[in-house]
């Protein structure tokens, strides 16, 4: 019994693991473009599946979800694929996935085991604490992203045009060049990227654990 429960779980993180990595691609479609950088919803499908995969089918899911790009799925914001969309401009964040959640299973199953608890079970309390783990665990995707957006834009006075004109639209233009494109790749979208994002990957979570235990999977 104990060995058909773990290779039934198994299963199920398989199938998460794929099912999450598509779902990434639908909510990449979810989209605004206000320059080369779109606002998507991509990080919910990170987030979720650091939060309801093991490390290792978190990193699967993620990296999935790259090989279907670079194979030239339309799964990009803006139904794009190809290599170039992974080695261009905004490839950096995307790069950046199956770290961010690889650190979001590992901080999320820390939490839950010292906690003692389910990730079915948790409450308000869990959930900001969770929205934290989410802002560290998406440390490496701003970084990335900002580092290859960087490369590019440094060499691209229309990228960069187009930085100068964000942050001064929003009313944070500054003369260092660096800190244009942090404000511009970074600053911007973390509020998205945690408030919503992330916020309803764990409301989403909660309910997909909640579930998966009534059919005897627990995640």
């Amino acid at each position: 019994m104990i060995a058909f429960q773990k290779d039934l779980s198994s299963v199920v993180h398989y199938v998460l693991s794929i099912g999450v990595s598509i779902l990434t691609g639908l909510l990449a479609q979810l989209h605004l473009y206000l320059g080369p950088i779109p606002y998507t919803m991509q990080c919910m499908g990170v987030v979720l599946a650091g939060l309801l995969l093991p490390p290792k089918y978190s990193l699967l899911s993620t990296t999935i979800y790259l090989v279907f790009i670079s194979l030239g799925l339309p799964l990009a914001a803006g139904f794009r694929g190809g290599l170039a969309v992974l080695l261009g401009p905004t490839g950096g964040y995307l790069l950046g996935f199956p770290i961010s959640a690889l650190l979001m299973s590992f901080s999320t199953r820390l939490y839950l085991r010292l906690r003692k608890m389910s990730l079915a079970d948790i409450k308000s309390v869990d959930t900001a604490v969770l929205l934290c783990f989410s802002f560290l665990a998406l440390l490496p995707m701003y970084i990335l992203g900002f580092a290859v957006f960087t490369y590019y834009a440094l060499g691209d006075q229309r990228l960069m045009q187009w930085v100068t004109t964000s942050t001064s639209i929003i009313g944070l233009d500054t003369s260092d060049p660096l800190m244009k494109l942090f404000i511009a790749t970074v600053a911007v979208f973390i509020p998205q990227d945690i408030f919503m994002d992330s916020l309803l990957a764990i409301v989403v979570s909660r309910y997909a654990a909640r579930l998966l235990r009534f059919r005897g999977v627990v995640v």
